[in-house]
């Protein structure tokens, strides 16, 4: 299947569901935990991924379809489109500040990455592409960003990174111009992608990283295990992005 019939279906959706997690600032949500008292679900969460799942099910009925909240279909078992979702990216975000939160969806044909999708669902911008169409916020081509060195950018980092002082982080940053945490894999990747952040490093779930990783890649950007193993749509690992010549330093340090 051609990317851009896939397109045309995902890109409504996308915009559909921001419109629907807008009306929901003026409801009570159902807020739920799951691991943690800091991993949060809400009923919006599971409503818009259910709404996902609905119309690339009409549209893509043989397609299978790995979910946060719920469907989670084995990614070596596609022989067809296969597509990875996070519904609401940065739900304490979404609970606390109703800000600064993210919905992504990547696409994989045959088990090949195809198309990216990350939308900052209160700015309205949609990061969208793939290897064979570039990336674009909106209707705007992005640049590769400049490949800086750790010295002379930002990096965004999880604080439990930051935190765990067998981690090596603390000296990362130390080398770095500085930390920013946003609390959202989706908005990191996009500072990333913008050049606003020269990496970002945080342990992620596939879903965390799937459509990140296909754009950041098409950017020319290094996304790999913090080991500096590859990751795939079955990893959950410390995943760092980052300009090639800080991901050849931040390994350097990690290593030492």
């Amino acid at each position: 299947m051609k990317w851009e019939e896939i397109d045309e279906i995902i890109k409504p959706l996308m915009f559909d569901a921001r419109k629907k997690v807008l009306q929901s600032f003026s409801q009570q949500l159902d807020v739920q935990t799951k691991s943690n008292k800091n991993d949060l679900v809400t009923n919006m969460d599971k409503a818009i991924e259910k709404f996902y799942i609905d119309n690339l099910h009409a549209k893509f009925p043989k397609a299978k379809i790995l979910g946060e909240e719920s469907q989670k279909d084995k990614f070596e078992d596609s022989t067809d489109l296969f597509f990875v979702i996070d519904p609401i990216d940065g739900t304490m975000n979404f609970v606390k500040q109703k800000a600064h939160f993210a919905s992504m969806i990547a696409v994989f044909d045959h088990q090949k990455p195809v198309l990216g999708y990350i939308m900052d669902m209160t700015a309205g911008e949609l990061y969208w592409g793939g290897p064979s169409v570039g990336v674009y916020r909106n209707f705007e081509k992005l640049q590769a960003p400049s490949n800086l060195s750790l010295a002379d950018g930002l990096i965004g980092m999880g604080l439990p990174m930051l935190l765990n002082p067998n981690s090596g982080m603390a000296d990362v940053a130390r080398q770095s111009s500085g930390v920013r945490m946003y609390g959202s894999a989706g908005i990191e990747f996009i500072h990333v992608l913008n050049g606003e952040t020269l990496g970002y490093v945080s342990k992620l779930h596939a879903w965390d990283y799937a459509a990140g990783k296909i754009l950041a890649e098409t950017l020319d950007l290094t996304v790999e295990a913090i080991d500096g193993t590859d990751i795939n749509v079955l990893s959950s690992k410390v995943v760092l992005v980052a300009t090639k010549n800080a991901q050849k330093q931040i390994n350097e340090i990690i290593n030492a």
